[in-house]
């Protein structure tokens, strides 16, 4: 009968892992690698000074991209974001309860010599609107504003490093 020592056995089970969470295209939280193409790039914006543009630039440089204006490196374009509210609950006098909170984002990639590429950023939050406390719910609400133009820009990112 074949022996096995114990260190083998823990060799080849760590093996074993690795293999299946690198096969199923498991990353770590946030690490992504921009793809050597994509390293240098032009940022193109709508409104150059606006919230998303800042985001999205400080997000590709936390992640070792630079931003130059060199017309003949790839070119990150990005769309007029959009906002939309809709109803999710009444209370019961009728007035709304729950609001949901549709981001919408277009953006391009375009490379030289191949195709533009065009994606959407899509992101919906919940949130509840209590009459009672208004300037607390307009705080609420540029804080989450916040945190889904934030999200926006990592997926923006996380887009990028999975292209070729």
């Amino acid at each position: 009968m074949l022996k096995i020592s114990k260190k083998t056995t823990q060799f080849l089970f760590l093996t074993l892992t690795i293999s299946l969470l690198t096969g199923c295209g498991f990353h770590l939280k946030n690490s992504y690698q921009l793809p050597t193409s994509l390293q240098q790039l032009q940022l193109q914006s709508s409104d150059k000074y606006s919230e998303i543009t800042r985001l999205v630039k400080a997000t590709l440089l936390q992640y070792n991209a630079t931003i130059i204006d060199d017309k003949t490196a790839p070119l990150l374009s990005l769309g007029k974001e959009t906002f939309e509210r809709g109803t999710l609950s009444l209370f019961s006098s009728g007035q709304v309860a729950e609001y949901e909170l549709i981001y919408s984002l277009a953006y391009k990639v375009i490379i030289e010599q191949q195709e533009p590429q065009s994606f959407m950023v899509n992101i919906r939050r919940d949130y509840l609107d209590d009459p009672q406390t208004a300037q607390a719910k307009s705080r609420e609400r540029e804080q989450l504003l916040r945190e889904v133009r934030q999200e926006a820009a990592i997926k923006i990112v996380q887009q990028l490093s999975q292209l070729p």
